[in-house]
C-alpha cells in the first residue's frame, strides 16, 4: 500500500535521490531544494511504499501578467516516481492529492508544463485557450486547471514560475 503525506525535513536527501533517479539529472532536484530553502514550496508531498519514499511532487507559486491582486496560483513541478514504481498509479495519487491540498490551501489555479495526455486526466486543459502563455514558449503541453470556479475569467497573460527555475538550469 502507498501512503501520500507531507514531505519532512529529514527526508530531503532521500527525496533528492528519488528525483534524480526518476528524471535522470540534478536540475530538478536542485530546483526543489532551492525552492524549499527559500520557503517557496506551497505544497510538497511524498509517496511512501514499503517504508521508503518512492515518489515526490511539489507545487510552487506562479504569477500571471493580468490577475487580481488577491490571485494565488501554483505551478506543479516536478513530479517524480522511482523508475521501478512507475506505471502503478503513484504519480496519479500524488497529483490528485497535491491538487486537493492546493485547493484546500486557497489557491485559485494550478499550471503544469508536461505531457498533455497524462495531465489532462486530472482536468488540466491547454492554458492558451484561456489566454495564458508561458515563458518557455510551450503551447500544447502548457496546461492549467481552475481550483476556484471562474478564475479563468479573471486572469490572462504570461504565467511566470519562480525565478529559482531559471537560476537552477
Amino acid at each position: 500500500m502507498t501512503e501520500i503525506r507531507d514531505e519532512q525535513q529529514e527526508e530531503v536527501q532521500e527525496i533528492r535521490q528519488v528525483i534524480v533517479a526518476a528524471l535522470g539529472g540534478e536540475v530538478e532536484a536542485n530546483i526543489v531544494e532551492t525552492l524549499r530553502y527559500r520557503n517557496k514550496s506551497s505544497v510538497a508531498l511524498v509517496a511512501v511504499s514499503v517504508n521508503k519514499i518512492v515518489g515526490h511532487i511539489m507545487f510552487s507559486p506562479v504569477t500571471i501578467g493580468l490577475a487580481p491582486r488577491e490571485f494565488r496560483g501554483v505551478g506543479l513541478a516536478p513530479l517524480s516516481v522511482l523508475p521501478e514504481f512507475q506505471g502503478q498509479g503513484i504519480g496519479s495519487m500524488l497529483t490528485r492529492e497535491g491538487l486537493k491540498r492546493c485547493t484546500m490551501a486557497g489557491f485559485d489555479m494550478a499550471v503544469v508544463l508536461g505531457n498533455h495526455s497524462y495531465y489532462s486526466r486530472f482536468g488540466f486543459e491547454r492554458a492558451d485557450i484561456y489566454g495564458l502563455s508561458n515563458e518557455y514558449g510551450a503551447t500544447e503541453n502548457f496546461m492549467a486547471i481552475e481550483l476556484k470556479h471562474g478564475v479563468f475569467d479573471k486572469v490572462s497573460g504570461m504565467v511566470r514560475y519562480s525565478p529559482e527555475f531559471e537560476e537552477c538550469t
